[in-house]
């Protein structure tokens, strides 16, 4: 394993451990990022290999330059942190509703005191590791914006005194939209990342055992089973999502014999638990469309329609209306959808081009096909997907792509 997998998969629970220990999300962050620095310089050399829990390691270190930081300064702030940090053992018992250090983070960066922007950003840059232009991308926001927020964030929790602790359960559901929101960017950013590899599985797994633990903390939150329903129905189409060569694989033409029974199998039964509630939320009516999709060996884009339907209805957003549009093609032919596409305004976002130059290509239209191709591979930022869009307009200006 390399550092930057470490990092990946390490980072998060290190600031979450390290706020713990500390009570200070800003010293945490410092120290953890000190002891990356130390084991890359360490690690690097001759002889040296990454240790078999390289966390446990990160941890140890963070908490030991913590400490080095904290001699150094002669505030009665620093020698109360220091004291704590002398007399209390890394593994303490943890009190409360919430036992997962990493989701009771969570809760702490989306206290109503922050803006729901700061909250979401602030707990992507903390516990998915996720970088400022990431969570811009995944925001549609510029960088500076996102940057600007964080470090407010940061001021604002210092400066306001906001403690890092367990909300009381009364308080969990107020707390429970910005977490919500938090896992499943954190889910996307796993399943089709910013840049790098089309998939990071690291993010996608621990928002998945996020999803589970918040489940377990709130069975009786709709809105909780519906988001794990939708992130198992996504993550169990995963290993048909890519070819062998690694280049993307649309669902219309995934081996459905590849997707992951049990996480179907699961996702279904919350679904169907979901479905037995009057007025289900939005994360509940993306899971019955994620399990229209995975029930039999099409998708009833019928159902689909509907469901989207439902949904603009609670979240009437232009991402939303396009993946509508996507359905609307199915039912009712690409005019009728690109005449709804052609109304939305998305700027920065790749897919809304590349779905008009689908639908475009269907009807025939080669040539504003292919600039509208051009547009979203200029707008695209993985590589896997600029090259599939890249293929798509290749196979479009040679004749070979439907019409």
């Amino acid at each position: 394993m390399d550092l930057t997998s470490v990092y990946r998969a390490e980072y998060g629970r290190c600031v979450a451990t390290l706020t713990r220990l500390l009570g200070d999300i800003g010293l945490a962050e410092e120290a953890v990022q000190d002891a990356f620095a130390v084991a890359m310089e360490k690690w690097a050399q001759p002889g040296e290999e990454v240790p078999r829990n390289p966390g446990a390691w990160i941890v140890t270190t963070a908490r030991n330059r913590a400490l080095d930081r904290l001699r150094r300064e002669s505030t009665r702030e620093a020698r109360h942190a220091q004291a704590l940090l002398l007399h209390q053992p890394e593994e303490t018992e943890e009190v409360g509703p919430v036992r997962d250090d990493q989701l009771r983070l969570i809760f702490t960066c989306c206290h109503p005191a922050l803006s729901p922007l700061a909250q979401t950003a602030l707990t992507l840059r903390l516990l998915g590791g996720l970088e400022v232009p990431e969570i811009a991308r995944a925001y549609l926001a510029p960088e500076a914006t996102i940057s600007q927020r964080i470090v407010r964030a940061k001021k604002k929790i210092r400066d306001a005194g906001i403690p890092y602790r367990v909300p009381a359960e009364a308080e969990l559901p107020r707390r429970l939209p910005p977490v919500l929101t938090v896992l499943y960017l954190i889910f996307n950013e796993g399943y089709t990342a910013t840049t790098g590899p089309l998939l990071r599985t690291d993010l996608s797994a621990e928002a998945v055992r996020l999803a589970r633990a918040l489940a377990d903390l709130m069975p009786d939150e709709p809105e909780v089973l519906g988001l794990l329903a939708l992130l198992l129905l996504t993550e169990a189409r995963r290993p048909a999502r890519t070819a062998p060569s690694g280049e993307i694989v649309t669902l219309a033409e995934q081996d459905r014999t590849l997707w992951d029974r049990e996480l179907i199998a699961e996702g279904h039964e919350l679904v169907r638990r979901c479905l037995r509630r009057d007025r289900p939320g939005p994360y509940q009516i993306q899971a019955a469309i994620n399990a229209v999709h995975t029930d039999g060996p099409a998708s009833d884009w019928t159902q689909v329609l509907a469901l989207y339907d439902q949904l603009m209805v609670l979240t009437p957003t232009p991402i939303v209306a396009l993946n509508r549009a996507v359905a609307v093609a199915e039912v009712h032919g690409p005019a009728v959808a690109l005449a709804a596409v052609e109304e939305l305004d998305i700027p920065g976002y790749h897919l809304l081009p590349a779905t008009r130059a689908d639908l475009l290509a269907r009807l025939g239209r080669t040539d504003e096909a292919v600039a509208a191709y051009t547009e979203a591979i200029t707008l695209a930022t993985n590589d896997t997907e600029r090259t599939f869009l890249e293929t798509r307009r290749a196979d479009l200006a040679s004749g070979r792509c439907r019409s």
